[in-house]
Formats: C-alpha cells, sequence, structure tokens
C-alpha cells in the first residue's frame, strides 16, 4: 500500500539513552511507509524512542509479550498530568494531536475506579445482546449500499470507501449514538483534520471546540426528546445520580464516534486490499475453505486498523525487556508493529495468510482499557465482507497497490480511497 520511506533515525539526548545508542525514530507525518516503519521499530527493540510529527518524543512498546504486560501495568496511567514534557508546558495546545493526547474526561483518560464506572454506562449500551440485535440493521444497511453499487458499471472503477466501507459503520454508530444525520458531513470533514497530521496549527483547537460543540448539541437535543440510544443512555445515567457531567457525556461521546467509525472503515478497507493482493487466499474464503472470521482476525494483526494508540504516562521507571521506561514518560502503543511480532505469531509473522491457526493479537487492545466496540466491529465486518464478496466475487482493485495512499495519521492506518472494479 506504499512506497517509500522517509523516516529517519537520529541522535538522542539523556532522555532517550534507554535505546541503545541514544537513537530514536522519527515517524513520517505522511504515512509513506507503514510496514517499513513497523519494522524498524520491531528492529529497535521492545522498547523505541520515537519522536511524532510536531517534535514531540516519547517511547514506544513494539513486542506482543512487553505491550500486553503493559496494557496491565497499573504503573502506566492515562493521567497527562504525569507526563512530564506536559507539566513543563513543552506541549503546545495547537500541536495537531493535541486531542488524541488530551482528549477530555471520558473512560479513555480515566482509571480505576472512575474508569470502571464510566466504562459500565457505556457497556450497558454495548452489551452483546444488544450489539447482536444490531445485526439486522447492519444486514439491512449493507444490502442497500450493495444494492446502490449494482447499479454502477462493473467495468468502470469506484471508490469502495466512499461508497461501501465509509457510509456502513457511519451510519451504524450514528444510530446507535442517536447524532443527528445532518451532521454527518461536517463531523467527516472535522475527524479528517482532527486525526492529520497536516491540519494546520491554527485550525486545530476549533476543529477540537467544533466537535464538542456538536456532540453537545446532541447531548441537548436528546435531553429534550430521548430516545433508545446511547446519548439518552447516558443521560439517564447521570440523572438517576451516577454523577456523570455533561462534559464527561460529551468526551465520551465524541470518543465513542470516533472508536465507533474509523477502526470498521479501516478493517473492511485492509481486508479487501489484503485479499486483492492475496489472490490464492481469496480463492480459498470464496471457497468456501477457510471462513470469514480468519479473514477478519487476520487482517485486523497482518494490516491493524490502529497503527499507533496514545498515550500513557509512567508514574515510575519501569523495565522494559532490557530497558526502562522512565518516569514521567509517555508511552504509545505500536500495535503496526506489534501485530507482526514473530515471537509471537512465528517467522511468518510478516505474511497475510488466512490458514493462520487461531493467533492473539491485541489490535483491540488488552486489559482495562480493551476496545468496547470491538464486537461491534467484528460484526459489521463480519457481515459486509462476505455480502460484499458473494454480490462482486471478482471485485478487485482497479490501481496497482503501490499507488494506493494512506491518509497523514500516526494512529489510523487509512487511506485516501480504495478504487475498485466491480467485475462481472
Amino acid at each position: 500500500m506504499t512506497t517509500t520511506c522517509p523516516y529517519t533515525h537520529q541522535a538522542g539526548d539523556a532522555a532517550g539513552a534507554a535505546v541503545p545508542g541514544g537513537g530514536r525514530i522519527v515517524l513520517d507525518p505522511f504515512v509513506s511507509d507503514l510496514d517499513g516503519e513497523s519494522a524498524a521499530l520491531r528492529a529497535a527493540g521492545p522498547l523505541a524512542r520515537v519522536e511524532l510529527p510536531g517534535g514531540v518524543r516519547c517511547y514506544a512498546v513494539t513486542h506482543h509479550a512487553e505491550a500486553r504486560r503493559l496494557l496491565v501495568d497499573g504503573r502506566l496511567v492515562k493521567d497527562i498530568t504525569v507526563w512530564d514534557a506536559w507539566r513543563r508546558g513543552e506541549i503546545p495546545g495547537d500541536w495537531p494531536l493535541i486531542g488524541l493526547a488530551n482528549p477530555g474526561p471520558s473512560m479513555l483518560t480515566a482509571d480505576g475506579a472512575e474508569h470502571r464506572r464510566l466504562r459500565a454506562l457505556v457497556a450497558q449500551a454495548l452489551t452483546p445482546r444488544r450489539v447482536e440485535r444490531l445485526r439486522d440493521r447492519v444486514e439491512e444497511l449493507t444490502t442497500g449500499l450493495l444494492d446502490r453499487l449494482d447499479r454502477r458499471d462493473p467495468s468502470e472503477p469506484v471508490d469502495l470507501k466512499v461508497e461501501f466501507a465509509y457510509p456502513l459503520p457511519m451510519s451504524v454508530v450514528r444510530e446507535l449514538m442517536g447524532v443527528d444525520p445532518a451532521d454527518l458531513p461536517r463531523l467527516k470533514e472535522l475527524y479528517d483534520k482532527f486525526f492529520s497530521t497536516q491540519t494546520p496549527r491554527a485550525e486545530v483547537p476549533g476543529v477540537i471546540a467544533e466537535l464538542a460543540g456538536l456532540f453537545t448539541r446532541t447531548l441537548e437535543s436528546k435531553r429534550a426528546q430521548p430516545a433508545d440510544d446511547l446519548t439518552s443512555a447516558l443521560i439517564a445515567a447521570s440523572e438517576d445520580g451516577d454523577r456523570l457531567t455533561d462534559r464527561e457525556i460529551v468526551s465520551t461521546l465524541r470518543l465513542m464516534m470516533t472508536a465507533g467509525h474509523e477502526t470498521t472503515i479501516s478493517l473492511i478497507v485492509n481486508a479487501v486490499v489484503a485479499l486483492s493482493t492475496h489472490p490464492g487466499q481469496r480463492a480459498l474464503v470464496l471457497a468456501g475453505e477457510v471462513p470469514w472470521e480468519n479473514v477478519i482476525e487476520e487482517t485486523l494483526r497482518w494490516s491493524t486498523p490502529t497503527s499507533h494508540v496514545m498515550f500513557r504516562f509512567a508514574t515510575e521507571d519501569i523495565e522494559v525487556g532490557d530497558r526502562v521506561l522512565p518516569k514521567g514518560e509517555a508511552l504509545i502503543m505500536s500495535f503496526g508493529a506489534i501485530g507482526r511480532d514473530e515471537r509471537q505469531h512465528g517467522p511468518t509473522a510478516g505474511d497475510f495468510d488466512v490458514t493462520r491457526p487461531p493467533t492473539r493479537h491485541l489490535s483491540f487492545g488488552h486489559g482495562p482499557h480493551v476496545c468496547p466496540g470491538a464486537a461491534l466491529s467484528r460484526l459489521e465486518a463480519g457481515v459486509a465482507l462476505p455480502a460484499l464478496y458473494a454480490r462482486f466475487p471478482d471485485l478487485d482493485l482497479a490501481v496497482p497497490a503501490t499507488e494506493l495512499r494512506n491518509k497523514p495519521m500516526v494512529t489510523q492506518n487509512d487511506l485516501y480511497e480504495l478504487p475498485v472494479r466491480l467485475g462481472g
């Protein structure tokens, strides 16, 4: 999906002493070669010193075993005030990734009892029974989108991301949360800017404020007219004495909208790319010799939707392999590197192989902060992908895979577009 790799290794300072030679890896803001960058991170060891776009430095965990352990290590917290660089005022308020570093009070930024309280409220709206009840609606939406594709000239290229992979999860999460459909076009624009490393610094505060304002309007609308949706459920829980503030509700809505569509879009897109570039694997799946569940799990491992997750902060020095994450430093989880760790997945970890025996991956996280929407994302992909290929079994890329362009998002493994020919 990528071409050249412009990230570099640079001489480190005292804070980078945990990495042999003091070097650090500068993450490419344009994500020109995610696979190459992930390989370099793994080669740097389980704990790598990295520099994020905008010159912000932190550490990255890059191996599976160490990541799994750190994801349940109580010495790593979500409280940004633990971060020495934050306390020293070194992280500017217009840093393009500030919305990911300090997204407001929600279960993403809380620990312990506070995290359990906020997560429990969301879990009430995403119980396994409720997620399964969404299956009929996901199937209905999928059929409608495929019917629209069916009316296209099968020999002409179509952007499958725009026409299928994006509208399906966005429609599902919009209905789940009770967001006004009229807000969707602007939400897309805002989220593109929210995640992008290229958003002009002058626009960053405005993007964050507008997202908060949009979800505040959603909250106010549902307070006036409650319905069977997540927003109304959060409001009701607050009114029942759960002490959920309006700010917490707004931050939670923004988090759930973010996680509820970005991951599934990339999962569907990346699965189509993987199958298109591995025709032998695709043939096994379409022949019914391998279940679609294998495709989904192998895509999550091999081309994880979330390349880096920010942030956790060390409350004390923490040993990671033969290195040390210093107290007061920030840590990201480099899931793009972790998913192809040979120590976990064997010498063929770099191969896309749907016949691979079930293998544990971390693409939805692990421990207290595991993604609460994982079941919904798997459900949507489990409906969308087999239906797509049942309707268009000859679907293939309309351009060479090397021409596919990654969006400039260091946290998301996402493409600008997915041009395909439907065939038939």
